[in-house]
């Protein structure tokens, strides 16, 4: 049963019939033992807020709390405290997503680096994984986590690696590597199986299986065959298909420790 470790349940765009017809579908793919959960990935703190009831909601489901870069703007010191009490919600198992992202630089980048740099901070108060958006702004990101003590050697006793997750993984094999190496994992969307997407084909053959996750990014990034098309946690199969390809195992070993590391990193089940 395929786990996917980043998805969007909390999508501004969906109605709420859109939003129940999708929970309903991945409930019968749950059912049905195609998938074992997803996490609902907060973006601000309203979606922080949808995502953590939809942890209480569905016994597969589970949340992320944080603030996007691109709302980084519409953050204050009030927010972020709502998101600390929502981080000890039994279901909430991360802060994130967070980070830089230059590439569209919706916030100002001084302003998206100071929110960048207090959640972080709160993460290692509260002792919670961080999942981690990265766009143009490679280094400056791992500079950041590397100052603000992600990689200390008290988080990786408290989850037995740095927890930190680099979500939909954009740099270079080598960048994957120096990660790996700090304790941090990786994972993958649907780019992975786009044809002229060799750069993320080299990370998933380079990084070890045991430090790889899947995810959707849903309702974005949908993977091939269905590219085009709104993407649900469903397709997070082909997603596994291909990366069970590049690393030469079966769908099917592929589905088991793609599971397992999210489970381990996201602390699910102990």
């Amino acid at each position: 049963m395929l786990f996917d470790s980043h998805t969007h349940f909390n999508n501004e765009d969906l109605t709420s019939l859109e939003r129940q017809a999708l929970f309903n579908t991945v409930d019968k793919a749950v059912q049905d033992g195609r998938l074992s959960g997803a996490v609902d990935i907060g973006f601000d703190l309203p979606s922080s807020e949808m995502a953590a009831e939809h942890a209480r909601a569905w016994t597969w489901c589970y949340a992320a709390v944080g603030c996007h870069p691109h709302d980084a703007k519409t953050m204050d010191e009030e927010k972020l405290a709502r998101i600390g009490e929502l981080s000890k919600e039994e279901k909430v198992v991360a802060i994130g997503e967070i980070g830089l992202d230059f590439h569209y630089d919706l916030s100002d980048r001084d302003v998206q680096r100071y929110w960048f740099r207090r959640q972080i901070r709160l993460a290692n108060e509260l002792k919670m994984p961080i999942t981690i958006h990265a766009r143009e702004a490679d280094q400056e990101v791992m500079d950041i986590l590397k100052e603000e003590g992600a990689f200390s050697e008290d988080r990786k006793k408290w989850f037995g690696h740095a927890g930190v997750l680099l979500h939909c993984f954009s740099g270079s094999a080598e960048l994957g590597m120096q990660y790996v190496k700090l304790g941090a994992y990786i994972s993958v969307a649907g780019p992975v199986t786009y044809k002229n997407n060799k750069k993320t084909v080299a990370v998933a053959a380079a990084v070890p299986a045991d430090r790889l996750l899947v995810e959707t990014d849903a309702p974005y990034l949908t993977p091939v065959p269905f590219r085009g098309k709104r993407n649900t946690p469903l397709f997070v199969e082909y997603t596994a298909r291909r990366l069970a390809e590049i690393k030469e195992m079966t769908f099917e070993e592929m589905a088991v420790i793609t599971r397992e590391n999210a489970m381990r990193f996201y602390g699910i089940g102990k």
